[in-house]
């Protein structure tokens, strides 16, 4: 996930014209900075659950592969548009249900809570955010009045056949929103979630 992503944000700045400078730590700590007279980019795996402006569920652990591709944070800033997105996942020794009771309550703060129903693996949650968000983007010196007023008026909605074992609790507008992702753990007795937190914007926003 982090690969698809980094190349995703990194694509969206070097594309923009005019000097830039970077940073980058160690590939174990994977943290991008970049500034540019065009727009910046941040891009680091340091992820969590405040990050994301939810509290963390109680004795869940921050899960880890050998890319340490489970915690994003990412944040695009140019004249033309902006993106902020956070992905962190966890695993938990408690059964989904808990999960889900626990943050459908704290995600009550941000409005009407949806619950949907997926067959895609949590590790889609971010992925599919930032491409959508991505494409987007291309077109914000165009359309961006237009996009602008058409997210901040519709409802979130649950996409596909709304079937399968991956539940996903979402709230605010299409480019501003939570989403929390739980499925079974396969793997050992309990649960696998994602916190995801996801905010847009053209000319006329502010992010």
């Amino acid at each position: 996930m982090f690969r698809t992503l980094f190349a995703i944000a990194l694509g969206v700045v070097i594309a923009i014209p005019g000097p830039a400078t970077a940073q980058e730590t160690d590939r174990h700590d994977k943290r991008l900075d970049i500034q540019s007279s065009a727009g910046d980019l941040h891009m680091g795996n340091d992820a969590d659950a405040r990050k994301a402006g939810l509290p963390l569920y109680p004795g869940a652990r921050l899960s880890h592969d050998e890319d340490n591709g489970n915690a994003l944070n990412l944040g695009v800033l140019t004249q033309a548009f902006g993106l902020k997105l956070v992905v962190a996942k966890y695993d938990s020794g408690d059964a989904p249900e808990k999960v889900i009771d626990f943050y459908r309550e704290h995600l009550k703060k941000y409005g009407k809570v949806l619950e949907c129903h997926t067959r895609k693996p949590i590790d889609h949650a971010g992925r599919d955010h930032a491409d959508r968000d991505s494409a987007d983007s291309d077109h914000a010196d165009t359309d961006h009045a237009d996009s602008d007023d058409d997210k901040n008026s519709k409802e979130l909605k649950c996409e596909g056949g709304n079937t399968g074992p991956v539940t996903e609790l979402k709230v605010g507008t299409p480019n501003n929103q939570h989403v929390v992702a739980v499925q079974p753990n396969e793997a050992r007795s309990g649960s696998t979630f994602a916190l995801v937190y996801v905010r847009t914007h053209g000319k006329q926003g502010d992010i």
